[in-house]
């Protein structure tokens, strides 16, 4: 049982990465776990780690524990896989004495591609919303999901295998970008981009399937997540979401066909952060000035980095909308200890009452729509923060497992990981 699910359970930006790189590097696990499996998202995420000789490395699609040597990136079916973006990171790696993440790294054929015609169009229609901006990374990541929802032919990463396939399948999604979006900006042409994509799957190990059930049967497998639940395509405030699920489920869905299972991580900070537009009840524009991210900050696509006070209702929906948790890693203590002006909010003004819990339900993006409307109405109910870790398992009814100090595995204490348990959510 010594798989884990790293979760974010906010808005992105908890530090989910340097949780992953702390469970690859450290004795938190009954053995250090043998790759690292990403299962959702694509080349939007970013996932900050400092190694304890202080190398730094944004993280996006290889996996956060690929300073440990050994360690092994596998990209799942769901992950949404961008060849020239991952050849790009791969190349800022090997400036830092990691030669191998391309040798260690499998790709499931069935991965969707990202293309530059994908980027591109999403950053027309964001562009084209004006003020009201979803809060796009600009990568392309919605795109390729809707495209893929929409056309039977969506080019997938074994077709990187196959060039007169992949060739038609890049030419279809570029003459649907340049019908949609004929004002767009300028693309490359379909065959330097195939001649890329080929060059890279020259590079990687394309598998099926069953390379995941060897690789659970083998050692233990971290998998990482990106951005977080609050950011759910189903679950969260509608439309400043992603078209990704964010949860535990592709996750154990991936399990369930390999016949294992593995303990629930949900990864918080003991303050609230968003970045970007949407509702984010505990605000503060104080906290904001004062707590500068030296790894976030405003990006052209996704706006402002914002910063709030811990939001105890919407960690608390966060985790009935995942399933529940076997236990919490909080980051930034050092700056809850720091802070003694930080708060927590254990319920909201809202609809001409106090609201401590907020409804989660089947997809519906009507109703999500609705429940975003409201909370950019609400307004927080405050208490002292107090001790964090203590604050946090009374509010969210789970044990803080790990707790984080500073941005290396070093700063982290963690609790052995047992068998997972069933623990309810109140």
């Amino acid at each position: 049982m010594g798989h884990v699910i790293v979760v974010d359970l906010g808005f992105g930006d908890a530090g989910k990465g340097t949780v992953v790189d702390h469970l690859c590097r450290t004795a938190a696990l009954p053995a250090p776990p043998r790759a690292v499996v990403r299962f959702n998202g694509g080349a939007q995420a970013a996932h900050n780690v400092v190694a304890p000789d202080g190398r730094h490395h944004t993280f996006a699609q290889f996996g956060s524990g690929t300073f440990v040597p050994g360690v092994r990136t596998h990209l799942s079916r769901f992950m949404l896989v961008d060849p020239l973006a991952l050849a790009a990171e791969a190349d800022h790696l090997r400036t830092l004495g990691v030669t191998d993440a391309l040798a260690r790294l499998t790709v499931d054929r069935d991965a969707l591609l990202t293309t530059p015609y994908h980027r591109a169009a999403n950053r027309a229609r964001e562009s084209a919303r004006g003020a009201a901006r979803h809060g796009s990374c600009g990568m392309g990541v919605g795109e390729t999901a809707s495209y893929a929802l929409a056309h039977d032919d969506a080019p997938r990463a074994g077709d990187c295998l196959s060039p007169a396939r992949l060739r038609r399948r890049l030419a279809a999604v570029r003459d649907w970008y340049r019908a949609v979006f004929p004002d767009g900006e300028e693309v490359p042409d379909v065959g330097a981009c195939a001649d890329a994509f080929t060059a890279f799957a020259e590079h990687v190990r394309m598998v099926g399937p069953d390379h995941l059930a060897a690789l659970l049967r083998a050692g233990d497998v971290v998998f990482e997540g990106a951005q977080g639940v609050l950011l759910d395509e189903w679950h969260g405030f509608h439309p400043y979401t992603t078209w990704s699920t964010t949860t535990f489920a592709n996750a154990e869905t991936l399990l369930a066909e390999a016949g294992a299972s593995a303990a629930r991580l949900g990864v918080l900070r003991a303050y609230a952060t968003r970045h970007g537009p949407g509702p984010f009840v505990t605000e503060d524009p104080a906290l904001t000035a004062d707590l500068p991210d030296p790894h976030n900050g405003t990006g052209r696509w996704q706006g402002a980095f914002r910063v709030g006070h811990l939001d105890a209702v919407a960690l608390r929906y966060a985790l009935e909308a995942a399933g529940g948790v076997d236990g919490l890693a909080v980051t930034h203590l050092d700056v809850a200890g720091a802070r003694p002006d930080l708060r927590v909010c254990r319920s909201y003004e809202m609809d001409g009452g106090r609201v401590g819990r907020l409804e989660t339900g089947p997809p519906d993006l009507d109703r999500q729509a609705a429940l975003t409307r409201r909370l950019l109405a609400a307004r927080p109910v405050y208490a002292p923060l107090g001790d964090p870790v203590e604050t946090i398992e009374d509010a969210l009814g789970a044990p803080v497992v790990l707790r984080s100090y500073g941005p290396t595995s070093a700063d982290k204490k963690a609790d052995q990981f047992r068998t997972p348990i069933d623990l309810s959510v109140h």
